[in-house]
């Protein structure tokens, strides 16, 4: 078991946070299963840098949640080298 962090953009952060929408599609580049977890960085494009490291700039209730992989969708029309990531919130997980 893994844990990912990957960055999520601003307009879908409320609608993941409630759980509204419970599912990912992403590029497969980490090799993605079922029981990893997922860490969400919000971002709105704008960072800053800081030597090595990047800070970004758009804060959001989502970054304390860790969400858990419950299915991943590969072939089935989702395009080659993609997958679709079944996820809900881990309760009791803050920070």
């Amino acid at each position: 078991m893994r844990t990912h962090k990957i960055k999520l953009d601003k307009e879908f952060c409320d609608v993941v946070l409630s759980g509204e929408k419970n599912f990912e599609i992403r590029k497969n580049d980490r090799g993605y299963q079922k029981g990893d977890m997922i860490r969400f960085i919000p971002t709105d494009g704008r960072r800053l840098q800081f030597d090595a490291e990047s800070i970004e700039m758009y804060q959001h209730p989502i970054s304390n949640k860790i969400y858990i992989i419950t299915y991943v969708l590969s072939g089935w029309g989702i395009k080659e080298g993609y997958v679709a990531l079944g996820i809900t919130e881990v309760i009791g997980h803050e920070g």
